[in-house]
């Protein structure tokens, strides 16, 4: 009996199929790149994020001052708008301004004060020196709500927002805590 020839396959990718394998890893790693570019551009925002949570204790810390350290009454320690027209501190979003005379920020005194910033070590790297540089945010605005507590004519909810774009990102933080007309 002869010998049966078994016959090899030669079968492998066809030039379609690598084409299709190497259309879809591009795909995959665009939006693994995509992916990527989002999360450092997320994470570069870290530096606004705290300087956000410092902007809005520098403004509890404001109301604070106000109550107790200033010469002022239980009324005035409210938003300055027509129900309160004594109040201290200013309606809706401002910009982060300097404290003006009375020195405390987001109050009706800070008009024409010049606008706030962080101060960097220039190119000698050594901060408070000449060379410093003084960079404003003016991406930054603050919100501060002062409302009475519904029942409470010796509380009040101080909501303290601070609102700004790293990137093209709009983000906020949000403060809140309370008040009290006792010492």
């Amino acid at each position: 009996m002869p010998e049966a020839k078994r016959k090899v396959s030669q079968k492998g990718f066809t030039l379609l199929e690598t084409m299709i394998a190497l259309v879809v890893l591009a795909i995959g790693v665009l939006g693994l790149a995509g992916v990527l570019a989002d999360s450092l551009a997320y994470m570069h925002g870290s530096e606004a994020d705290f300087i956000a949570q410092q902007k809005a204790q520098e403004a509890a810390e404001a109301i604070f001052t106000a109550k107790y350290n200033n010469p002022n009454n239980w009324a005035q320690i409210a938003n300055d708008n027509a129900a309160n027209p004594s109040g201290l501190f200013l309606v809706g979003p401002q910009p982060l301004l300097q404290p003006g005379p009375d020195g405390l920020v987001g109050s009706v005194n800070d008009g024409g004060a010049p606008q706030d910033y962080i101060v960097y070590a220039g190119p000698d790297g050594k901060l408070g020196t000449a060379d410093d540089v003084k960079v404003p945010l003016t991406n930054f605005t603050r919100t501060i709500d002062i409302e009475p507590v519904a029942g409470d004519s010796n509380l009040r909810t101080v909501t303290i927002t601070i609102n700004y774009t790293t990137g093209r990102f709009q983000r906020s933080y949000v403060l809140q805590t309370a008040i009290s007309a006792f010492n």
